[in-house]
């Protein structure tokens, strides 16, 4: 058996290889597009020319453009996908919720790692900056506004994102203590209300919108 023969024997199935490299160029594509067109202008379709594949091969890896997003910040968690979980959660326990999911899921060492990346990505001047930027207003604060019912839902999400950027912050990138070693309960239960009243309490005192 020849010597290539033998490694592919050994190594992955062809097939397998294959397509680790056609996800792969896929990702570098949608990397230089978000990068050259911002988040809003991009589309799956240009990310297919710019790879050289058909495009219903990026919808078989990526199910929507959010999700390639994700892939090429290799991001631990899908912002967008953690409005589903708040959705499921009683309405007076979002902002406790939204905390103690967040802190969870970055509970591990490496997910921790990859995040303080993105928030520095977050903190530079450039491209990078820009399509964060513009993939958390869509993804992220459009739909926050859109739970909250009210007037000013613009401003009750950024006042919410502000406070959950500024835990992330000062959690993993200051790793300010006691905060960077509490326990995600504990940031949750006083956090977590904060976060609340931002985006359905009342300036006046009362019940916030939809309560």
């Amino acid at each position: 058996m020849s010597e290539l023969a033998e490694r592919r024997r050994r190594g992955r199935p062809r097939k397998e290889r294959g397509a680790a490299s056609a996800r792969s160029a896929i990702v570098r594509a949608a990397a230089e597009e978000f990068t050259e067109r911002g988040y809003e202008a991009a589309s799956l379709r240009a990310v297919a020319r710019r790879a050289g594949v058909d495009s219903a091969l990026v919808h078989h890896y990526f199910e929507d453009k959010a999700d390639l997003f994700a892939a090429t910040l290799e991001a631990p968690i899908r912002p967008d996908r953690v409005l589903d979980v708040l959705l499921a959660a009683p309405r007076e326990q979002v902002g406790e919720t939204l905390v103690r999911y967040l802190l969870t899921q970055l509970e591990d060492e490496r997910a921790a790692g990859r995040i303080v990346l993105i928030l520095r990505t977050a903190l530079s001047s450039g491209p990078g900056t820009r399509m964060l930027r513009e993939f958390l207003t869509r993804e992220v604060f459009a739909r926050l506004a859109a739970l909250t019912h009210a007037d000013d839902a613009d401003l009750r999400a950024d006042l919410a994102a502000s406070q959950i950027a500024g835990l992330m912050m000062t959690r993993y990138v200051l790793k300010l203590e006691p905060i960077a070693s509490a326990a995600p309960d504990e940031l949750a239960r006083r956090v977590g209300p904060v976060i609340q009243w931002h985006l359905f309490g009342d300036i006046d005192g009362g019940r916030g919108p939809g309560e």
